[in-house]
């Protein structure tokens, strides 16, 4: 059956690579991809936000079906787009897709199913927002600043002390992210370890995948700005059974109460973003597409066909389906572009090394890149993803930085401490 993925980061190289290895899957097409994907797909020149194109192209060339990636064509409503084609979308309808495009809308939703969550309030104007802060530090409590709408990652501010929360709430209102800035969401800091919980859910059925954690800050120990993510590992030793269990009872199944009573047509992925706290496991966030750089730790441990998952998830029929994985753990290295994420960017420099680095059975995922003429160079912010499989975490790790050392290009920054933590909890 001919597939068609949408998005070209890292996420989508790594779903398209999971794609190609199932036998099920035909013709593979990816819009618009990048230029690691297109050594295995065929590239479509429409951009994600081109919703009646894509949606068209896939009618056009009767494809069986399409897998969303990032969260800006969702919010969009691609997936009602496609669906109103006859075919199966794997990535929840537009209303679904607002748990990840408003802030205030989804923290709503966990309060109103039960969902834990941190305390928080919602604000469209500065004054009251201003106020707000002040109250929380005078009672001692810290906060998080969160512009409401997609900001590409970048619009969570985990407040140092009551003048950065302060200049948060400025910066948010006098318009750095957007329109995404309009409203600010004011989160409670909750006190714990992160770690991320996807699962594929059809609206009937919910079915968690291996955890993950990645690494927000972009310098070693946690240092630095907040990014899209600079790394991650599988399984979070921080994730037991017991954190498992609490996290499917107290979230996953109520989440999947209140997508049935809001009458969401929900088929796709759930990623819950949680802090595994001293009062018990807490949502931080919903996003509703693949992590990245969760899923280039998560997928190459899938040992089933991702097509059967996801065609099964598309189609309502995930509680047939069967995933099966590897016990051999994973982590992965993102390298970085000078100047990321703040900018501005170093960018249009030669990469060399990709094909010395996978010699040790790494694969590096492309998620900025662009060929000028015959040369690859560095397009975006967040340029590969450098993933390993090994015996044991210790080996994936030294397997992935022993890759990443293979490939260069001028300003190229990269986290030398991915996985720290699966360490510190042995």
């Amino acid at each position: 059956m001919d597939v068609l993925v949408i998005g070209n980061g890292g996420r989508e190289h790594a779903i398209c690579r999971g794609l190609k290895l199932s036998p099920e899957t035909g013709k593979l097409y990816c819009a618009p991809g990048n230029p690691g994907i297109g050594e295995i797909a065929e590239l479509v020149p429409i951009k994600v936000e081109e919703i009646d194109a894509i949606a068209n192209f896939a009618a056009e060339k009767n494809i069986g079906l399409v897998v969303v990636g990032p969260e800006v064509p969702l919010c969009l409503g691609v997936a009602d787009a496609v669906r109103a084609k006859g075919i199966p979308v794997f990535g929840p309808s537009k209303d679904g897709a607002r748990l990840e495009g408003s802030k205030d809308f989804s923290k709503a939703f966990m309060m109103k199913y039960g969902i834990p969550t941190a305390a928080y309030g919602s604000f469209d104007n500065r004054e009251d927002a201003i106020a707000y802060v002040k109250k929380e530090y005078a009672a001692g409590r810290g906060v998080v600043v969160k512009a409401d709408g997609l900001a590409a990652g970048k619009g969570v501010i985990v407040a140092a002390n009551e003048q950065e929360a302060l200049d948060a709430v400025e910066i948010c209102f006098d318009g750095a992210f957007g329109s995404a800035g309009a409203r600010v969401v004011i989160e409670e800091l909750l006190i714990g370890e992160e770690a991320s919980i996807l699962a594929l859910t059809d609206g009937n059925t919910i079915v968690p995948l291996v955890s993950s954690q990645d690494h927000k800050r972009l310098l070693d120990n946690d240092m630095g700005p907040n990014t899209g993510g600079m790394g991650a590992y599988s399984p979070a030793p921080v994730v037991t059974k017991a954190v498992m269990d609490e996290v499917t009872e107290n979230v996953l199944t109520p989440f999947l109460k209140g997508v049935q009573a809001e009458g969401f047509l929900y088929r796709g992925i759930i990623y819950a973003g949680i802090m595994v706290t001293a009062q018990g496991s807490k949502v931080l966030e919903f996003n509703v597409r693949f992590g990245d750089p969760e899923t280039e730790a998560i997928l190459p441990r899938l040992e089933s066909s991702l097509f059967d998952a996801l065609y099964k998830t598309a189609t309502g029929k995930l509680a047939e389906a069967e995933l099966v994985w590897t016990e051999k753990p994973s982590a992965c290295i993102v390298m970085a572009s000078g100047g990321y994420p703040a900018g501005p960017l170093s960018k249009g420099h030669a990469i060399s090394g990709i094909a010395d680095a996978e010699k040790n059975g790494s694969i590096v995922f492309h998620a900025g890149t662009k060929m000028e003429g015959d040369t690859l160079t560095n397009s975006g912010g967040r340029v590969l993803v450098v993933a390993n499989v090994g015996e044991t975490m210790e080996a994936a790790v030294a397997g992935a930085y022993e890759a990443v050392r293979k490939i260069s290009w001028q300003d190229v920054q990269y986290r030398s401490d991915i996985a720290k933590r699966a360490f510190i909890k042995r």
